[in-house]
């Protein structure tokens, strides 16, 4: 079985005029073809049934672009969402009509602005403008704006909180979203705790919510700051946090624990939280919380940079250990609750009681 002769010479004629990407309507039977002077199409006229005829077109398309007429290559779908392949490739994958070739072209680190644009016009998929939005060739170019758009529209259709957090943090990046889409988003979330993660993932220190400072940072911000200059990183993590963007981060903190809906909420969030508070720790932690308030304990006791701040009076005590203790946060608190366990919702919630309130009460130290 072959194409028709009129099927094949209209292919023929589309590929000779380089396209620069090619999609497939197999619902319609149409084959469409992205120029630099717009949009080209070819309505199939099937020989026999539609399937073995798109089989015979891709064939052909692959031999032209390829010089293999076996269609999109099998070791090629391995490595399509493994992020493996070659710059100089993504061009001929995004004119073979494939699905799963958009999808390596997108996964690939050497996406650039246009490809991304050709990549779009393929395909426009939810998870692909993911994954271009991770190419800071495409966040700092025209598509950018566009795939942000597209996520922001289609939000309210992700079912998944890994994906909602996920994309929220995507499309937060500078120069996607105006405030007024930013501030819409964060009126979302007030139904959607989980988009909160985002927020604190990629605006930590410019969250949409006004807050006043804690009243210990107006009284000594002065000598904090003047510690934190020269390099005291407890001083440097109480400015950040007790100031009014600090209030206003951890107060977000607080919504997203409040009811957490799955065991990745909880431990995106516990990462997020020792990263805010990184700069006291050298390294992550993976321990227990009853650990992480030993070693705060030990830490407070011998730490030159912590002796500085308690000098400046005993009530810098608790919020010191708190920072101290939030820093190593992370899988180590909620291992002995969620290893082995797929717990979700409010099972969830009422396991992780006895970790979350004295870990919520280091959070209430440092909030006003």
């Amino acid at each position: 079985m072959e194409l028709s002769p009129e099927d094949a010479l209209r292919l023929n004629v589309l590929l000779a005029n380089k396209p620069l990407a090619i999609r497939i309507n197999e619902s319609s039977m149409e084959v469409h073809g992205l120029t630099e002077e717009g949009e080209a199409k070819v309505a199939l006229k099937p020989t026999c049934r539609d399937e073995l005829y798109i089989k015979k077109v891709k064939e052909l398309i692959s031999g032209h672009v390829l010089g293999s007429p076996g269609g999109y290559p099998v070791y090629l779908q391995r490595w399509t969402r493994m992020g493996q392949m070659k710059d100089d490739s993504l061009e001929q994958l995004l004119m073979l009509g494939e699905p799963e070739a958009v999808v390596a072209a997108v996964c690939a680190p050497g996406l650039t602005d246009e490809l991304a644009r050709r990549a779009w016009w393929a395909m426009e998929d939810a998870e692909n403008a993911r994954q271009m939005l991770r190419k800071e060739a495409v966040v700092q170019g025209s598509m950018g704006p566009v795939l942000a758009d597209y996520l922001v529209e289609f939000l309210p259709f992700e079912s998944e909180p890994e994906k909602q957090i996920e994309t929220v943090r995507l499309v937060l990046q500078p120069g996607l979203l105006s405030k007024e889409q930013q501030m819409e988003l964060w009126r979302r979330a007030a139904r959607r705790p989980a988009y909160y993660v985002g927020f604190i993932a990629t605006l930590p220190d410019e969250i949409p919510e006004s807050r006043p400072p804690h009243p210990w940072y107006e009284e000594q911000a002065e000598v904090l700051r003047g510690l934190a200059d020269a390099g005291n990183a407890p001083a440097q993590a109480l400015l950040r946090v007790l100031s009014g963007p600090g209030q206003a981060w951890l107060h977000t903190v607080f919504q997203i624990l409040k009811k957490p809906s799955n065991q990745d909420v909880v431990n995106l969030t516990l990462d997020l939280v020792a990263w805010y508070f990184s700069v006291v720790r050298d390294e992550p932690a993976d321990a227990t919380l009853d650990a992480l308030e030993e070693d705060a304990a030990a830490w407070l006791a011998t730490d030159g940079h912590a002796a500085e701040v308690l000098e400046l009076g005993d009530q810098w005590r608790e919020p010191l250990i708190a920072v101290r203790v939030l820093s190593g946060l992370g899988y180590g608190v909620v291992r002995p609750v969620f290893g082995g366990s797929t717990a979700i919702g409010s099972l969830m919630r009422r396991k992780l009681a006895p970790i979350m309130e004295p870990l919520q009460r280091h959070l209430e130290v440092l909030s006003a």
